[in-house]
């Protein structure tokens, strides 16, 4: 498609991406007002903001990204009330369990280290308060961390409660739309697809692990790489677990639905196929997941296994997401690489990207999240700032 090819629809803000994190920060910014115009490669909640784990955690949380947790839980424990739908969210509780005093050490290491920085919502617990909430696990559990407040939710119910809601204040959405190339010219940016050009004063980039290619072509190199994030969910047993568990020694998402289904993950990797634009399951890594759910609930090992599957996920080097205005032209926008731990801070981080977008200010700080962060050097950060507009 050339430069002077006819615009197609035009809207104040553009969003690339119809996942959680898109969808929610249309919502935000449409219900102040503004026009927005979402684009979707493929279909709204395609991919990781779908078929992610569920989990609302605040528990575990990298230093930086607790006050945007914290401040997301609460609208999560209001959330039918901002959406018109709950999600599917269930306060369950999140516990993370220690399987030896080494373990529960760290444990004890991690909430010090909380503490220290005013928070204080993961508690220690001992062996004896684990086994109160689970009867089911095994005994040689020797205690763990429990957030109360936390819980869990249905990934595609929430995208499509936020795009339901973001069509209610006039958001458009098209799917089916990929978008090839972005372009500033004089005030307006222009976003390039197969079903062809959209413009807007504003763009913000959401497409999760596709958004690289996006900030590259802005002049913002961001390390980033893809996963395939894999989940596998049981045949229906009879009820035996309420929290959703999680292991300090190793990777575990684990959590029983009402039906009696049991989901079974924890950052386990797959393949992801960025240029087929889908995930694929490693057999053997789901194998290794089983096993420690066989060691923590040995009345499962006869259990059958109903589906396995892989979403496609954004991992920054640094293991932070990107959150933040360009560096290198006026009025573009990041909201990416959230490392598979984003559902949770969906609901908050909309909010705050349309206060990035619409006010140029935040009610939390988000300098961890600056995209320039990722310059090593003044050489690089000149390198990074090659202008997009012309």
């Amino acid at each position: 498609m050339s430069a002077g090819a006819a615009v197609v629809e035009e809207a104040d803000v553009l969003v690339i991406g119809g996942g959680l994190h898109g969808t929610s920060s249309a919502f935000n910014i449409a219900r102040r007002g503004v026009n927005v115009i979402v684009l979707e490669a493929d279909y709204v909640a395609r991919h990781s903001s779908g078929v992610n784990a569920g989990g609302v955690r605040t528990l575990g949380r990298p230093l930086p990204e607790i006050p945007l947790a914290l401040m997301s839980r609460e609208i999560w424990h209001t959330l039918p009330d901002v959406v018109g739908d709950g999600g599917g969210f269930v306060p369950s509780g999140q516990l993370k369990i220690a399987e030896t005093e080494a373990e529960l050490d760290e444990c004890r290491e991690r909430a010090a280290l909380l503490e220290a920085h005013g928070f204080t919502h993961e508690k220690v617990i001992d062996r004896e308060t684990v086994l109160e909430l689970e009867p089911a696990l095994a005994k040689h559990v020797t205690g763990g961390i429990w957030v109360e407040r936390d819980g869990y939710a249905l990934p595609f119910r929430t995208t499509t409660a936020f795009r339901l809601a973001a069509e209610r204040q006039g958001v458009r959405f098209h799917e089916g739309t990929p978008v090839t190339r972005i372009e500033q010219r004089g005030e307006r940016w222009y976003a390039y697809t197969p079903r062809g050009l959209f413009a807007a004063e504003k763009l913000l980039v959401a497409a999760g692990a596709w958004s690289g290619e996006l900030a590259r072509q802005a002049g913002e190199p961001v390390p980033v790489h893809p996963e395939g994030l894999m989940l596998m969910v049981t045949h229906r047993v009879a009820p035996f677990c309420r929290a959703t568990l999680g292991a300090t020694g190793r990777p575990l998402s684990f959590k029983q639905f009402d039906n009696g289904t049991v989901v079974i993950g924890g950052k386990l990797i797959g393949i992801a196929d960025l240029q087929g634009r889908h995930g694929e399951v490693d057999f053997m890594r789901l194998a290794r997941s089983a096993r420690t759910v066989v060691d923590l609930f040995p009345h499962l090992k006869h259990l059958g296994i109903n589906r396995a599957w892989a979403g496609v996920e954004a991992f920054t080097d640094d293991s932070l997401p990107v959150i933040s205005p360009s560096r290198t032209a006026s009025n573009l926008y990041y909201s990416f690489g959230y490392c598979g731990s984003g559902f949770q801070l969906g609901p908050g981080c909309g909010w705050l990207v349309s206060q990035m977008m619409l006010d140029g200010t935040t009610s939390l700080p988000l300098d961890a999240f600056a995209i320039d962060r990722f310059a090593k050097s003044p050489t690089e950060a000149a390198a990074a700032s090659v202008a997009v507009h012309h």
